[in-house]
């Protein structure tokens, strides 16, 4: 039988709960939607592919990830205040997109692609937290191996290459439109939690 390792396409189910296994369930990636994935290829954080390592089809994992092996800290540096003349469209301000507690897609001024939770909206300024959603939290996913097998070389190419196929998470913050949810996944490629 197939054991987890690099270049394998990996699908599994899992539950993803905040702290441990009675904490708030935030994701779920079920046997109609599962996460599926090129083990090895840089997508999903990398603890917790190294505690998925060598695990076989029908297996059961718990992976405990504290806030710095996940998403890390919170960084009081990535919550700022734009002036709300970068929010116009068309000489508009959108206040339906542009309102607290909407994620709302922005990007860098060196092209970098980056989701920002408004946390506050002034006649001035729009207070931005640009931190992933999972920042400072541990996580606890606890879920089953479903499918272990080697991957085409296509489908490495395609996934190595940045393309569509394999990724089944849109890590979290949900941002990415993969199969399933996003929250194993590192925030930076194709996918993540979020993506």
């Amino acid at each position: 039988m197939v054991e987890i390792g690099k270049y394998k396409m990996v699908t599994l189910t899992y539950d993803l709960r905040i702290d441990d296994e009675n904490g708030e369930m935030i994701e779920q990636a079920t046997v109609e939607s599962p996460l599926q994935f090129l083990y090895g290829a840089g997508l999903m954080l990398p603890e917790f592919e190294t505690h998925l390592a060598g695990l076989k089809q029908d297996d059961p994992f718990d992976i405990k990830l504290n806030s710095t092996d996940a998403y890390g800290d919170v960084n009081e540096d990535a919550i700022v205040e734009l002036p709300t003349s970068v929010f116009l469209v068309n000489g508009e301000f959108d206040s339906e997109l542009i309102k607290i507690g909407n994620t709302v897609p922005m990007m860098s001024s060196n092209g970098q692609r980056l989701n920002g939770i408004v946390l506050e909206v002034t006649d001035d300024t729009v207070k931005m937290d640009f931190n992933h959603p999972l920042a400072g939290e541990d996580l606890f996913f606890s879920g089953k191996v479903i499918e272990v097998r080697e991957a085409s070389d296509a489908e490495v190419a395609e996934i190595l290459s940045g393309g569509s196929g394999g990724c089944g998470c849109g890590s979290h913050d949900h941002d990415h439109g993969c199969s399933s949810g996003s929250c194993g996944t590192d925030g930076g490629g194709g996918c993540g939690c979020g993506c």
